[in-house]
């Protein structure tokens, strides 16, 4: 299951790295601009996922990140939140790299956001959650680069240059 792990966060960063590259062809108006999904704007979105990214993964470290609500900007500036991006992927990727087998089966608790109480799971159902998470949003914001104009890349696992290692 690690294998697995280590691929999806390999792939994560990839296809974040495309998604990134396609919203930068936009002008700030269409990157903010509401578009009627959850978190209305790219913009949004793409810290929203920055933020549950942030959550989950202090969460299995054992630290609080400074998260106060699901749809917090961290980052107003396009070149920023893609620099905090591609920093909070590398330390996804370091932080499973140096995961075993025997610590994906291990349960951790955490005090929900809202402080209403403790939650337990295991580093590998956390994992799952993270990685669907973030293909969920993907393809939030993969519609609306299309309602923008802009062709999305294509990120199947299959397009991933490293899908053919795996195996």
């Amino acid at each position: 299951m690690l294998k697995n792990f280590k691929f999806l966060a390999r792939f994560n960063k990839w296809t974040n790295e495309l998604i990134y590259d396609k919203c930068s062809l936009l002008s700030e108006e269409e990157y903010k601009k509401n578009r009627k999904a959850f978190f209305e704007s790219i913009h949004n979105t793409l810290n929203h996922l920055l933020v549950v990214d942030k959550l989950w993964l202090g969460r299995m470290k054992g630290t609080k990140p400074e998260i106060k609500y699901l749809a917090q900007i961290l980052h107003d500036n396009f070149n920023d939140l893609k620099k905090a991006r591609m920093e909070e992927d590398s330390h996804l990727i370091n932080f499973i790299d140096n995961l075993d087998e025997k610590k994906l089966n291990k349960k951790y608790s955490f005090t929900k956001m809202n402080g209403t109480g403790e939650f337990t799971l295991t580093y590998e159902l956390t994992l799952i959650t993270l990685f669907n998470h973030q293909t969920h949003h993907r393809g939030q914001i993969h519609t609306m680069l299309t309602q923008a104009g802009i062709k999305p890349a294509q990120m199947d696992v299959v397009d991933f240059p490293e899908a053919k290692y795996y195996s």
